[in-house]
C-alpha cells in the first residue's frame, strides 16, 4: 500500500540508478514486476502502476505478493493442486490458496511484524516503565520474538538499556522470549482466525491438498519462534516454514520478471 506516492516514485527511481546499464548505446525500455497485497484495491492498484511508470518503466507487470511467495519457494503455481501460503510481511499478512495459475480464496490483514514491534514496544511500556525505540523494539524482535511461551529451544534473555519514564532515570532490563510471546498473541490469534476463514471458503478437494501438503509460511514475521507449532495446535494441518523466508516474495519476483512471456497471471 502506497501512503506517499512521491516517496514511492524516488524508491523505484533509485533502484533503477542501481541498473548498470551504460555500457548500453541506448536507454533501454525498462520492464518491471511489482508486488502488490492481495487485498489492493482499484486505486492502490493504480498508484503503484503509476509510480513504476512516472520513475521508469516502460512495461510495469503487477503480480500479488502471495503468489510470488509461492514462486519464490519452489511451488508449482500452475499444477491443479491446491497450495496455501501465508505470508507475514511488514505491513499486511496475505494468505492465499492457489491453484492453477490463480488465487482462488484470498484475504489480507493488516496485521504483521510492523503491529508485533509496536506491541513490543507498548509492552515495555506498560511492564517495564521503559521507552524503547522502533529499531530496538525490531531487534528484541529478531533477538528473542516467539510465537509461544513454550519452546525447544529458548534463546538468551535480551537486555534492553533506556530511560524510565517515572525518573528518567537509565534502566536495564532483561527481556524473554516468554514476554514476547505474551506481548503478541492477540496479534497472532487475529492472524490463525483469518487463516481459519479461508480455510473454510476453500473447495473440498483443494482442502483436501492443502490438509496432505500442509501450508507454506513466508515473511519476516515466519521468523518467529514457534509459529509453525502454534499453528498446528490451533488449525491442525502441518505449518512449513520456507528456507529463507524473508526472501521469498524477492525470489519469486525475479522468477516472474524473467518470465513474463509465460506467466498469465501476471497483471498489465
Amino acid at each position: 500500500v502506497i501512503a506517499d506516492f512521491n516517496a514511492a516514485e524516488q524508491m523505484i527511481r533509485g533502484f533503477i540508478k542501481m541498473i548498470n546499464y551504460r555500457n548500453s548505446f541506448f536507454t533501454p525500455s525498462l520492464k518491471m514486476v511489482v508486488c502488490i497485497p492481495s487485498g489492493s484495491t482499484e486505486v492502490e492498484i493504480r498508484a503503484v502502476r503509476d509510480s513504476a511508470e512516472h520513475a521508469g518503466g516502460r512495461d510495469v507487470f503487477l503480480i500479488y505478493e502471495p503468489m510470488a511467495a509461492a514462486i519464490g519457494i519452489g511451488i508449482d503455481v500452475e499444477a491443479p493442486t491446491g497450495n496455501m501460503v501465508v505470508d507475514i510481511g511488514g505491513g499486511t499478512t496475505e494468505i492465499a490458496v492457489i491453484s492453477l495459475g490463480g488465487i482462488v480464496i484470498n484475504q489480507s490483514i493488516r496485521v504483521a511484524g510492523d503491529v508485533f514491534t509496536y506491541e513490543i514496544q507498548q509492552y515495555m511500556r506498560q511492564q517495564h516503565s521503559i521507552k524503547i525505540g522502533e529499531l530496538t523494539a525490531e531487534d528484541i524482535k529478531i533477538k528473542v520474538g516467539a510465537a509461544m511461551s513454550e519452546l525447544d529451544e529458548y534463546p538468551e534473555p535480551y537486555t534492553v538499556r533506556g530511560p524510565n519514564l517515572m525518573t528518567a532515570h537509565p534502566v536495564e532490563v532483561n527481556v524473554t522470549s516468554q514476554e514476547i510471546a505474551h506481548s503478541i498473541d492477540k496479534s497472532l490469534a487475529k492472524i490463525e482466525t483469518a487463516i481459519i476463514q479461508v480455510l473454510e471458503q476453500t473447495p473440498p478437494e483443494l482442502y483436501a491438498d492443502i490438509v496432505q501438503n500442509g501450508i507454506y509460511i513466508t515473511g519476516g514475521g515466519a521468523l518467529l519462534r514457534g509459529l509453525d507449532k502454534r499453528l498446528y495446535d490451533k488449525i491442525n494441518i502441518p505449518f512449513h516454514v520456507s528456507d529463507e523466508p524473508l526472501h521469498a516474495v524477492a525470489r519469486g519476483t525475479s522468477i516472474a520478471l524473467k518470465n513474463t512471456d509465460r506467466l498469465p497471471f501476471l497483471m498489465r
